[in-house]
């Protein structure tokens, strides 16, 4: 492996636990001071032209994509076993490479229908173009990693399950990280900064449960935020 720098301390070891405190301890501190802030703060009622392809491609994208990065934590010898036969590690490479690109489109028309949207636009706080600008950021980097250097489910279940799991351990091993590509770096940097700004933005929703979002029939509610006066448009 090669020497761990300062940098790498810093990005791959102090990073994540400070990561990991806010978002633990921020989402449990929101969750007794301000319950009924658990929400995506609906905006159907104020345009819903758009709504459904930007949330449904990425509420699905992202979920089948987060649900492969925990099966290569928690599995990572069975999934190396289940890519020892070539027709399965195309199938999951191709399905996990889909469903980041349906997640990144989701995300794109998300961002769209809020700038072209002024009655949604009016609902966007400064640290929701945050979140979008970090899952832009994670989804597509994603996306460049798994074109730019293949078979990355068997990778990251040989390398960057050990660094995980040593950060579990409180045993960090950096060095798991330093040896891979900048993007792969960039990627997982992009991670732990999600996690630190969770708590603060309207991602929380994702952590209440039972969530019957991705079945039910789309809500429509009533704004009760801070009133702020639009107008529509003129035609």
């Amino acid at each position: 492996m090669p020497p761990v720098t300062a940098l790498d301390e810093i990005l791959f070891v102090a990073a994540p636990y400070v990561a990991l405190t806010l978002f633990f301890f921020g989402t449990i501190i929101r969750y007794r001071i301000r319950p009924f802030s658990y929400s995506s703060l609906s905006s159907q009622f104020l345009e819903n032209e758009h709504h459904f392809w930007a949330q449904v491609p990425f509420h699905y994208g992202i979920l089948f994509v987060l649900a492969g990065h925990v099966v290569g934590f928690l599995l990572p010898r069975q999934l190396l076993g289940w890519n020892a036969a070539p027709f399965r590690l195309y199938l999951l490479e191709g399905t996990g490479l889909a469903a980041a690109a349906l997640a990144l489109v989701g995300l794109f028309n998300v961002v769209l229908r809020r700038l072209r949207s002024r009655r949604a636009a009016v609902t966007t706080t400064p640290m929701d173009w945050v979140v979008y600008g970090l899952l832009a950021v994670q989804l597509a980097s994603g996306v460049l990693v798994a074109v730019s250097y293949p078979w990355g489910s068997s990778w990251y279940a040989a390398t960057m399950t050990p660094y995980l799991r040593s950060l579990a351990t409180f045993a960090p091993e950096p060095g798991w990280v330093v040896a891979m590509p900048w993007l792969v770096k960039l990627h997982v940097v992009g991670l732990w900064a999600l996690l630190g700004v969770f708590p603060f933005t309207r991602l929380v929703h994702v952590l209440v449960v039972p969530n019957p979002y991705l079945w039910r029939r789309t809500q429509v509610v009533r704004w009760l935020g801070p009133s702020r006066a639009w107008k529509e448009p003129t035609r």
